[in-house]
């Protein structure tokens, strides 16, 4: 009988080699946040780079409300220095977007990295954060599209925790790092063509006892297998 693919994988040489002095993985270290803003006009530029994850996720919340306080009209984020990005930071910049439209502002990202794109194109989120049709000539259009990016929110926010549910059964089960975990779930959504939150809810699902499809099965064993050197 095959190995369940959530069976945890046992410690090895190669994983104790990664462990620091302080008993924490080095995978399990973000690189340090840096957040840099400049004045642009009425709008203030916003540069991140580093790991975003739960770790940081104070620090940048607080930053970027700082920066949105500050801009007349919004914020433009470049997030090309991000090499990492979850779906715990993802939540933080669409509160940050709920906060913007209140305040009739418009937080839009001038610059991303393959890291953060892929979470905002896997999660549906990238066009929130692109600069739209702002002169309206009164035909219904602008009403229209805020009407799909607060349900395009609402979607997003909605999904996240059991994404992050997900990300923690991998973690759990196989030893992974966040960032090793987020590569499997995106990992085997591609193979399998399947969402990425539809993904996760299987995963937390069969953590319950229901079995997950033996394709997806295949498709996680494989992708944890493809982690190990």
């Amino acid at each position: 009988m095959p190995e369940s693919p959530f069976s945890p994988r046992p410690p090895t040489a190669e994983l104790s080699a990664r462990t620091g002095a302080d008993g924490t993985s080095a995978a399990l270290r973000p690189r340090a946040l840096s957040i840099d803003t400049r004045p642009d006009g009425a709008r203030t530029v916003v540069v991140v780079r580093g790991e975003l994850g739960l770790q940081v996720d104070d620090e940048l919340r607080a930053a970027l409300r700082d920066a949105l306080g500050a801009a007349a009209e919004g914020i433009d984020l470049d997030l090309s220095g991000v090499g990492f990005c979850d779906c715990s930071a993802l939540n933080v910049l669409l509160g940050l977007r709920e906060q913007a439209v209140a305040e009739g502002k418009t937080v839009t990202i001038c610059s991303v990295g393959p890291g953060a794109e892929r979470l905002f194109t896997l999660t549906g989120t990238l066009p929130l954060f692109m600069p739209g049709p702002e002169n309206s000539d009164g035909d219904g259009d602008g009403e229209h599209a805020l009407g799909v990016e607060v349900v395009q929110l609402r979607r997003a926010m909605q999904t996240r925790p059991t994404i992050d549910l997900a990300r923690g059964v991998l973690m759990a089960t196989f030893g992974l790092s966040p960032q090793d975990a987020w590569q499997v779930l995106v990992t085997v959504s591609q193979h399998t063509n399947t969402k990425l939150h539809r993904l996760a809810e299987d995963l937390v699902t069969a953590v319950q006892g229901d079995p997950l499809p033996e394709t997806v099965q295949h498709e996680v064993a494989a992708a944890v297998a493809r982690l190990s050197p």
